[in-house]
């Protein structure tokens, strides 16, 4: 693989990341021994944006992959394909990150059948190699390849959780939504909003998170946040705004949207 695919890969801007704990040193070490890692927690609260923030401070490149039900594992290592010339092989994202030495992240791996998730097995205790079966190649991963999975336990079912012979392969690191500080913080500035406007907002998201499993599969995350916060910066009067990209889209229950409603107007009304 040329210098040239491995660049494309690399993240070219420092993205904006709060750290929370010490989530950051704990990774970089974990990046040291080339420890595969585990990213737990609800949606939206940061998991992808820490990857792509730690790929960026270690130089190295990052390929993600948006997991879902229909995905195979040819679509994780690679296919045979036809063209004018006949049959040409095409590596899958995974196989790409382990020839050029990217960080490999899984975003939502449950959402994977696991027979899917099986193929990454031998990349993650210490042969670290990739077996492509149908082409009859085994790939030995490059020295600075690492396989990052993310996912939120608490919103999976029993069906859709990670095998022990899977999660027993990884560290793991939980995250959780920041302090309402450091949240307020972050949503002031990825919208634009006013440091007092985004702590109203926390103020609201906070009370939403009382509510999880009490009406609610999940309260409301920083990245919803986030969008009502734009669309205020944008002109949109706060009620309004906050109804679009926090209430409508956690519920369609009459009364809990009626909760969430007052719970706006407690702060913006």
């Amino acid at each position: 693989m040329s210098d040239d695919l491995r660049e494309s890969y690399l993240v070219k801007q420092a993205p904006y990341y709060e750290p929370v704990a010490d989530e950051v040193s704990l990774y970089e070490a974990a990046y040291g021994v080339r420890m595969p890692v585990m990213l737990k927690g609800p949606t939206g609260c940061g998991k992808s944006r820490f990857v792509e923030y730690m790929a960026w401070k270690l130089g190295k490149p990052l390929i993600t992959v948006a997991c879902n039900e229909d995905m195979t594992a040819s679509d994780l290592v690679g296919r045979f394909l036809l063209d004018i010339n006949g049959t040409r092989w095409q590596d899958g994202p995974l196989a790409i990150a382990a020839r050029i030495g990217a960080i490999c992240y899984l975003d939502e791996v449950v959402e994977a059948r696991q027979d899917t998730t099986v193929v990454i097995h031998p990349l993650t205790d210490h042969r670290r190699q990739l077996p492509l079966e149908k082409k009859g190649e085994l790939i030995n991963a490059h020295p600075d390849f690492q396989i990052v999975i993310s996912y939120n336990p608490g919103y999976q079912s029993l069906m859709k959780d990670l095998k022990q012979s899977t999660k027993q392969r990884f560290g793991a690191l939980d995250f959780d939504y920041p302090t309402a500080e450091v949240e307020a913080k972050i949503v002031a500035h990825e919208s634009g909003v006013d440091p007092k406007t985004a702590e109203k907002l926390v103020q609201i998201a906070q009370r939403s998170r009382n509510l999880k499993g009490h009406g609610l599969d999940e309260g409301m995350s920083t990245r919803l946040l986030v969008y009502a916060g734009q669309l205020i910066a944008k002109g949109i009067d706060a009620p309004a705004a906050c109804r679009m990209a926090l209430a409508r889209p956690l519920t369609d229950d009459p009364d809990m949207r009626d909760t969430l409603d007052a719970a706006v107007e407690t702060f913006f009304g």
